[in-house]
């Protein structure tokens, strides 16, 4: 526990979080009766009652199926002499969520990583995807970029297709064929040639889906993304070099890259006209 500015005390909260996506909590000093999760932009929120340990720590619990709508959840105490205020980061214990993989009948992924702010507060990052497709490796070759991954909560089939899609430009988009393997396994090469060339000086950006058999014309995809490990954040994390587009466009250079969202997507600057 430490001190805030207004003399109040901030406590500091540890975090277990456990491979079937529940999270556990521990605060150290008596005093909060609970903790509120409340999620940014919204009014949801989540308490989660404070009960006292055989060593005399006080712990509350996140269920696994505990419903936590996709976002940044801000953690809060409840009760004691502070009342209601943000907490800080304790001990992070994420490695059961590295390596992290759902069970075959999983129909929704949730995930929940804690993570420590820029203003150094506690907050988890939450998603929820039904169904998800989660990248795995990637290759960044000239011109091309081979996508390796895994579906989950429903089939690919033989007509699977991977879809970019220009961000801003509905209806604007590339299809490339997937290649699938057993248990919802799926790879695909994306050349960089199509999503070059177009008018102006500005950055143009393709937001990559996974779009099984028989939902290519029906509007429906699985956004492709990273979130089955303890990163909150692999935008800044995992920074992927650019490459010549190829194509009408020889100037314009790509540059796959995770949005803030986790999601997966690739990056077109124009050439010099």
């Amino acid at each position: 526990m430490t001190g805030t500015a207004e003399g109040l005390p901030a406590y500091a909260v540890d975090c277990t979080a456990g491979a079937d996506g529940s999270i556990a909590f521990a605060v150290t000093v008596t005093g909060p009766t609970g903790l509120v999760l409340k999620r940014r932009n919204s009014g949801d929120l989540v308490r989660l009652a404070l009960t006292e340990a055989s060593d005399g720590a006080w712990s509350a619990v996140l269920e696994a199926g505990a419903e936590l709508g996709e976002g940044r959840w801000d953690v809060f105490t409840e009760g004691g002499p502070a009342g209601e205020q943000r907490v800080e980061p304790g001990l992070r214990d994420l490695r059961h969520l590295i390596g992290r993989t759902p069970g075959p009948a999983a129909t929704t992924v949730a995930a929940r990583v804690p993570y420590r702010t820029a203003e150094g507060k506690l907050a988890l990052r939450g998603w929820s995807r039904s169904p998800h497709a989660e990248a795995g490796d990637l290759t960044v070759r000239d011109s091309a970029l081979t996508v390796r991954g895994q579906l989950y909560g429903a089939e690919t089939g033989v007509d699977a297709v991977i879809e970019a899609r220009l961000r801003g430009a509905p209806g604007q988009v590339h299809r490339e064929p997937v290649l699938t393997g057993g248990g919802g396994a799926f790879s695909c090469t994306l050349p960089y040639g199509p999503l070059a060339g177009g008018d102006g000086d500005d950055p143009r950006f393709w937001d990559l889906w996974l779009r099984p058999a028989g939902a290519a014309d029906s509007g429906r995809g699985v956004r492709i993304s990273r979130i089955l490990d303890d990163l909150a954040g692999r935008k800044s994390v995992f920074v992927y070099p650019g490459s010549p587009c190829g194509g009408a466009d020889r100037g314009a250079t790509a540059t796959p890259y995770y949005t803030v969202d986790n999601d997966l997507s690739v990056r077109i600057d124009p050439g010099e006209h």
